[in-house]
């Protein structure tokens, strides 16, 4: 029963995530149609990813702390709820300012996803078993960045406006919220560690430790900082890759066919990843060495994207995309895993949720200097830094994570 329970409540994460993508991905998928309406350029569209990711960085660590106070099914309906009622409310904006607001308020509630599933991964799941729930949460964000353009697209030639898009897509997550709350418990049954030694790491940590104790631990910093380096990767695909297809000469409609290629491949990356960490972990591998080796070909693996600079064929850019993200997402995986295989449960969302702190930040720098390359220079200078920066992000990972479990005490 403990199983199938777990993975039901995997699954439910998987939807979680699915759900909080498209509502993300409405505004970028609407990007080039907007643009034309209210006269913005690059930088103003900046502007706009950048509330969002504001609130999405600043929301992440107080998230992280409010899950491992209030707990996660508490925790996830409220930011579910919250960020259903913000997407739908984007379909008010009137420009600039108001649709900033809107995706302000989208951040903060979306933030929760993260810390929340890595949360629950850590209570349901043996460490064997992680890669795999993480695998399966973490492919919400592909699928979801691939039903968006397709869905959202389809609601605005069939209403022949964008407010509706934003309407439908957003009441998706009250659906969830039902099933959320009448199946999942309100905390698992200690038999959902299948082993001793999963049990017994868990047993004295009832409280999470205090954020500086945590800071203090170098692995918190492999952690934030290998995640702050590689989402800017990934975030450069999900809100200007429509963008970068019209500017390199090509049709919205064909970017509608093409922008669900590389989240596709994501989603193949994060099994990757899982899987293979898994099975090598059956295999007898320390778990941190596990998530290492994944780590280190996948690095390798987003240093491709360089290539794109130079290509002008749409099958080639649309391969090479897959490619970072294929690898981007089987990196993800394995850092979104690195906190419930180093920290005790209490302390899993408290990371979790700095390392996505981390990543906002790292986001929204990054944000800001695509906006200005794009409008003075071209997207190639920026293909070329998206490709160097995950080789440092894997060289702190290798740096900073010493592999032992760490309890937050000292």
């Amino acid at each position: 029963m403990n199983s199938r329970m777990r993975w039901w409540i995997g699954g439910l994460l998987f939807v979680s995530t699915t759900i909080n993508y498209i509502d993300r991905q409405t505004l970028s998928v609407l990007a080039p149609y907007l643009k034309t309406e209210f006269t913005w350029t690059n930088s103003d569209f900046a502007l706009i990813v950048v509330a969002f990711r504001v609130a999405y960085a600043v929301g992440q660590t107080a998230a992280g702390r409010v899950l491992d106070r209030l707990g996660t099914r508490k925790g996830l309906t409220l930011s579910v709820i919250w960020y259903s009622i913000a997407a739908m409310a984007t379909s008010l904006a009137t420009g600039l300012r108001s649709f900033a607001a809107f995706r302000f308020l989208l951040g903060l509630g979306e933030a929760a996803n993260w810390p929340g599933a890595a949360k629950t991964v850590s209570e349901w799941f043996p460490a064997s078993e992680r890669g795999w729930a993480v695998a399966v949460y973490d492919s919400g964000s592909a699928v979801g960045g691939a039903i968006a353009p397709l869905l959202v697209i389809w609601l605005y030639k069939t209403f022949g406006s964008w407010q509706p898009a934003f309407l439908i897509t957003g009441t998706l997550g009250f659906l969830w919220v039902i099933a959320w709350r009448a199946t999942v418990p309100a905390k698992p049954p200690a038999a959902s560690l299948d082993t001793p030694a999963d049990a017994a790491a868990e047993a004295p940590n009832n409280r999470p430790a205090p954020m500086l104790t945590l800071l203090r631990l170098p692995e918190t910093w492999g952690i934030i900082l290998g995640k702050s380096l590689t989402d800017p990767v990934w975030f450069f695909v999900t809100d200007w890759f429509a963008i970068y297809l019209v500017a390199k000469g090509f049709k919205i409609e064909d970017s509608a066919l093409g922008f669900w290629v590389p989240f596709l491949a994501a989603d193949l990356g994060n099994f990757f990843g899982g899987g293979l960490s898994s099975w090598l972990i059956h295999r007898g591998w320390n778990v941190a060495a596990a998530r290492k080796f994944v780590i280190l070909i996948c690095g390798l693996g987003m240093s491709l994207l360089a290539f794109a600079a130079f290509a002008s064929n749409f099958a080639v850019l649309i391969a090479l995309f897959a490619v970072s993200t294929f690898a981007y997402a089987a990196w993800s995986t394995m850092a979104l895993a690195l906190p419930a295989d180093l920290y005790p449960s209490a302390s899993v969302a408290s990371v979790s949720g700095m390392s996505g702190t981390g990543a906002g930040i790292g986001t929204i720098l990054s944000t800001l200097i695509i906006g200005r390359v794009a409008d003075r220079y071209s997207f190639e200078p920026i293909l070329i830094g998206a490709s160097i920066v995950p080789l440092l992000a894997t060289g702190l990972v290798f740096l900073l994570i010493r592999g032992e479990r760490r309890t937050g005490e000292r």
